[in-house]
C-alpha cells in the first residue's frame, strides 16, 4: 500500500488569522487616536495621516516591484506604519517631511530586510528619530489644540508637558487624559489609547505583557525617583509606543519571559532618558535599543532541553 507523502514548508498549523486581518484590528484600534488628533489639531492632522499613509504604501509597491517579489501592499501592514508615523509627528510638520519619513519606513527600515516579518526595528519609530536628526525644529515645534478654532491658519506653538514639567510648571491630569496639551498628533490623547489597547486585548491581537510590563516599570522608577507617577504614564509617547510599537509582532521577544525583559528594559530605559537625557522624552529610542538586544533576550530565554532527558526517552 503506497501512501503520499506531501512535503511543504512551514507553517504547518494554520488558522483563520491572517497578517491582513491582524492589521486591520490594528487600524480599527488606531481610529480612536486618529480621531483625536483631528478633533483636536484640525483638518490638518487628516492630510499628515492622509500623507503618510499614502507614501508608505506607493514605497511599498514600488519597493516590491524593483525588486521583483510579490507585492504586499494588500496586507495592510504599509498602512499600520504610515498610520503609526504620522501619529509620532507633530501636526505642523510639512507633508514633504512626512512623506520622506514613511519612505525611509518602508524602502529602507522595513524592504531592504526582507519586507514584513524580516526588519528588526519598528519601522516607524526609526523613521520618527531619523526625522528628528534630519529635522529638529518642526519636529519639535509643537502645535496648540484647537489652535484652528481661533482663525489661526497655522498652528500656535505650544510646549509640550514635559517642557513645562522640566520648567517647574504643572500639567493638569484632566488635560493629560484628553489630550489638551501639546505633544505628537496621537500620543497627547490617553483616553482614545487605552480604548485601542482595550480593542487589541479583546481581538487578542496583542499580549498584555510588554504594555503593562513597559508602563508598570516606567511608574516604579517614577515611584523610586520621587516624580508625578501618573504624569509619566499620561505624558509623552509612553502609551502609544507600550501599546501599538513595543509590542509589534516581528521587532519583540516571542517568549513570555522575554517579553517581561523587553518591557522593563524599556520602562528603565524610557524613564532615565526622561530624567537624565538633554531630551524631554525617551520612548523612541528607548524601543528602539530593546529591539535590536531581542535576539540577546532570546537566547537567554529560550528553552532548555536536557540532553540526558531526551536520551532517555
Amino acid at each position: 500500500m503506497e501512501e503520499i507523502l506531501n512535503i511543504s514548508v512551514s507553517p504547518h498549523i494554520k488558522t483563520k488569522t491572517s497578517t491582513t486581518r491582524i492589521m486591520l484590528d490594528v487600524i480599527v484600534a488606531l481610529v480612536p487616536a486618529m480621531t483625536a488628533a483631528i478633533i483636536l489639531f484640525g483638518i490638518r492632522a487628516f492630510i499628515i495621516i492622509a500623507d503618510t499613509v499614502f507614501a508608505a504604501v506607493l514605497s511599498e509597491y514600488l519597493c516590491r516591484r524593483v525588486m521583483k517579489r510579490d507585492n504586499t501592499i494588500h496586507d495592510l501592514s504599509a498602512v499600520v506604519t504610515g498610520i503609526l508615523l504620522a501619529l509620532n509627528l507633530p501636526v505642523g510638520i510639512s507633508p514633504a517631511i512626512a512623506a520622506f519619513g514613511a519612505v525611509i519606513a518602508i524602502a529602507v527600515v522595513k524592504q531592504m530586510f526582507g519586507g514584513i516579518g524580516n526588519n528588526f526595528v519598528n519601522p516607524a519609530l526609526a523613521a520618527r528619530i531619523i526625522l528628528m536628526s534630519s529635522f529638529p525644529k518642526p519636529m519639535t515645534t509643537w502645535a496648540v489644540p484647537f489652535y484652528y478654532k481661533r482663525g489661526e491658519v497655522d498652528a500656535v506653538t505650544a510646549a509640550t508637558p514635559f517642557v513645562i514639567h522640566n520648567s517647574g510648571g504643572d500639567v493638569p491630569l484632566k488635560d493629560l487624559f484628553l489630550g489638551t496639551t501639546g505633544g505628537c498628533m496621537g500620543e497627547t490623547c490617553a483616553l482614545a489609547l487605552i480604548i485601542g489597547f482595550i480593542y487589541l486585548l479583546i481581538r487578542r491581537i496583542i499580549s498584555p505583557v510588554i504594555p503593562l510590563t513597559y508602563i508598570g516599570t516606567a511608574a516604579l522608577m517614577a515611584f523610586f525617583w520621587h516624580e508625578n507617577i501618573l504624569f509619566h504614564i499620561l505624558s509623552g509617547g509612553l502609551l502609544i509606543s507600550a501599546i501599538f510599537m513595543a509590542s509589534d509582532y516581528t521587532t519583540t521577544p516571542i517568549n513570555t519571559k522575554g517579553k517581561f525583559i523587553f518591557g522593563i528594559g524599556c520602562g528603565i530605559l524610557t524613564f532615565l532618558i526622561r530624567y537624565y537625557g538633554n531630551l524631554p522624552e525617551g520612548v523612541s529610542f528607548s524601543v528602539l535599543i530593546m529591539n535590536i538586544l531581542v535576539p540577546l533576550i532570546e537566547r537567554a530565554t529560550a528553552p532548555r532541553f536536557d540532553k540526558k532527558e531526551n536520551s532517555n526517552a
